[in-house]
């Protein structure tokens, strides 16, 4: 399709957009501020990289499609696959959901940092692709009828057929856009007030027995915190608590502790009396989901794509923003195979494309924050309709296998939305979903 592709930002999103430019074009350039590790160490550019992270369930077979064995790299390096279904424990309104049979629905669970090295690995050994670290953009290059490239902050162009923003939640291409006369995307923000804080712990067997993690979901407007126990390479956990709407989190253990005796489950609280911390927690805030609908603008500039944080930023509570990046990445080989160049209408269709995929990880975000009485923003129509419905399907969901499958397919975006709205689980729902007898 043309000499060279220019990706904005080597992170998750950037790393999977090049690996399916790679297919397309002689030359693909990678530009990151950071100085990139040759090692898995976070990163001063991703700030939320020590905190917990997960490939979901449809992240995983995404993965897969653009590096082939991924799952296998980063299970020898240390990585956990954890079958949903049968090995993750489970637990929400002071119940806990029972195994239920095997049914694919594995996602992987490492640090972020790993998942990284694995991934730049596997990129910078693909013919024709290079990485610039330890520089930035400053700009773009070209008119209002096309984008041609790149300014770096030493004051070098770098001329591209094709630029792909991947540059993450803090991106600047609307002020770049507007400097070319370019309309900026319109944008939507629902605040959440989410803060989180994370503890890395030495995991030995028999911490967790009969289970390989945890995870435990809040229960709004009563609870507003989400707590998971997931394992890291190098015999670690690291546990997480999520807070809605926090005005102080957890920074000692003593705070951490009582925080986790909260919880309706007491299995996390057992769990931290019990294994040592390897440091004092961690915290950080991603106070809003973000998106920016890029689908709406009228004129797109030929030769400019956006892909993950850049587009939307999810609340990581849900885990969706490393799965969806990689979906973004391998949806663009289609866009680029039906268009042959980087035109206006590539990135009008590839946007669309993008919005799709986008759709149900957004609604899940935005609905289940407006659960918590003090999230603001555009609340969209049905809003409280579908959370009184999601209740009642996984209350349901807590005495039918099957339907636990269903329900949490679809928390892990491997399982069409609208299966949760079939008739037989709205009986369920409908049947089995209210609150439980005293």
């Amino acid at each position: 399709m043309g000499d060279t592709a220019v990706v904005i930002g080597a992170s998750v999103a950037g790393l999977a957009a090049a690996r399916t430019l790679s297919d397309f074009y002689n030359h693909v350039v990678l530009v990151d501020r950071d100085r990139l590790p040759d090692t898995a160490v976070p990163r001063r550019g991703v700030p939320q990289g020590p905190h917990a992270h997960v490939l979901a369930a449809a992240g995983v077979p995404a993965f897969e499609t653009l590096f082939p064995g991924f799952l296998d790299e980063m299970v020898a390096a240390g990585g956990t696959a954890v079958d949903i279904s049968s090995e993750l424990r489970l637990s929400r309104y002071g119940r806990a959901w029972p195994p239920a049979a095997p049914r694919d629905l594995v996602f992987l669970s490492a640090s972020r940092p790993l998942l990284e090295h694995v991934v730049r690995r596997r990129v910078t050994a693909l013919s024709g692709v290079s990485i610039r670290d330890g520089i930035a953009v400053s700009g773009l290059t070209g008119s209002r009828e096309a984008v041609t490239g790149v300014v770096l902050d030493t004051g070098e162009r770098l001329r591209a057929d094709l630029v792909v923003d991947c540059s993450g939640r803090g991106n600047r291409s609307d002020r770049w856009l507007q400097a070319l006369g370019l309309p900026a995307p319109e944008e939507i923000e629902i605040k959440n007030g989410l803060g989180y804080a994370t503890s890395i712990r030495r995991r030995t067997a028999g911490d967790l027995p009969g289970w390989k993690g945890l995870l435990h979901l809040s229960a709004p407007p009563a609870e507003h915190v989400n707590a998971m126990a997931l394992p890291l390479e190098d015999d670690r956990w690291i546990v997480g608590l999520m807070h809605w709407h926090a005005t102080t989190l957890p920074t000692d253990e003593d705070a951490l502790l009582a925080t986790a005796r909260q919880l309706s489950d007491p299995t996390l609280a057992k769990l931290l009396e019990h294994t040592e911390p390897v440091g004092p927690p961690m915290t950080a805030r991603r106070p809003s989901n973000r998106r920016r609908l890029f689908e709406k603008l009228n004129r797109p500039a030929a030769g400019l794509l956006t892909l993950g944080d850049a587009v939307c930023s999810f609340n990581p509570a849900y885990g969706h923003g490393m799965t969806v990046a990689a979906q973004q990445a391998v949806a663009l080989g289609p866009a680029l195979r039906r268009h042959g160049t980087a035109n206006a209408a590539l990135v009008q269709d590839y946007h669309a494309d993008a919005a799709a995929i986008i759709a149900t990880p957004w609604q899940l975000a935005v609905d289940g924050d407006f659960a918590h009485p003090a999230t603001t923003g555009p609340r969209p129509r049905g809003t409280a309709f579908r959370n009184w419905y999601a209740t009642r399907v996984a209350r349901a969901s807590q005495q039918n296998p099957e339907l636990k499958n269903t329900f949490f397919g679809v928390l892990q975006l491997a399982v069409p939305l609208p299966q949760l709205t079939r008739p037989a689980v709205a009986i369920q729902a409908i049947r089995h979903g209210g609150p439980p007898k005293s």
